[in-house]
């Protein structure tokens, strides 16, 4: 229990905290209160609003969770579209936890992090490791990644009955900045091309398949851009990535 409790680590834990006052968790929180209104619309309770972030937490797979409730999508096609969506954070997990583990780091802890793991977070943290030494690392992961959960989780329940309020044009403007927010997130924390071409291709074939096939619009246009995607990476022979993961921006 020391890794948790000696002094070094309460330092790092509260320098992690400062994330909740940059540009990249105000705009998280925005994007949250978006997703409050879209939620609203949907007909969706505050206590199942509530639990759908602390149980899935990261906010594409939330928004994807909602479209497909809206679009009448099967179940078993949302649970594969939401599950989809997440498997992008086992590689970033796993280019997260080497930089922050030492020996005797507990894998408890390790597994109770990754559940924290998120565009913002992640980014910010990867790109603070640099100044922060090994060992006060998981401190400060802790404090990044449990901030910006706990302060949204309460930014919801408190937002749910304040945000009916809103004039249209606001609440229209803050649920627009939340699909904004996500794909500027992952355009500006991508590794190599193929994520680019991943976007482009989702942009693109999102649209063409919502009106062949609405219920299942997110779910093909993700794997066949994605496939897309790869494919084209593969036969351009992209080999070496187009930033060093120490240069991610915090956005």
């Amino acid at each position: 229990m020391q890794i948790l409790i000696s002094q070094s680590n309460r330092h790092w834990f509260c320098v992690g905290l400062r994330v909740l006052f940059t540009l990249p968790a105000l705009l998280l929180a925005s994007a949250i209160i978006g997703f409050v209104g879209f939620a609203i619309e949907a007909g969706i309770p505050m206590p199942e609003v509530f639990a759908m972030n602390v149980f899935i937490w990261a906010l594409p797979a939330k928004l994807i969770m909602i479209a497909s409730i809206l679009s009448g999508t099967s179940i078993t096609a949302t649970f594969l579209a939401v599950t989809l969506s997440s498997i992008r954070f086992m590689p970033m997990t796993a280019a997260l936890i080497p930089e922050m583990r030492q020996k005797s780091t507990p894998t408890w802890l390790l597994l109770l992090l990754s559940h924290f793991v998120a565009i913002t977070g992640w980014v910010y943290s990867l790109e603070k490791f640099k100044d922060i030494p090994r060992e006060g690392r998981v401190a400060f992961f802790a404090g990044v990644g449990g901030s910006l959960f706990v302060f949204n989780s309460v930014l919801i329940v408190a937002a749910y009955g304040i945000v009916e309020t809103f004039p249209p044009a606001a609440l229209g403007a803050l649920f627009l900045l939340t699909p904004v927010y996500f794909l500027l997130s992952l355009w500006r924390s991508a590794r190599d091309c193929s994520t680019y071409f991943a976007m482009v291709f989702g942009l693109i074939l999102g649209p063409i398949f919502h009106l062949i096939a609405p219920q299942f619009d997110i779910l093909l246009s993700g794997i066949i851009g994605g496939s897309l995607a790869t494919l084209v990476y593969v036969l351009l022979g992209h080999h070496q990535p187009t930033k060093d993961i120490d240069e991610g921006d915090a956005s």
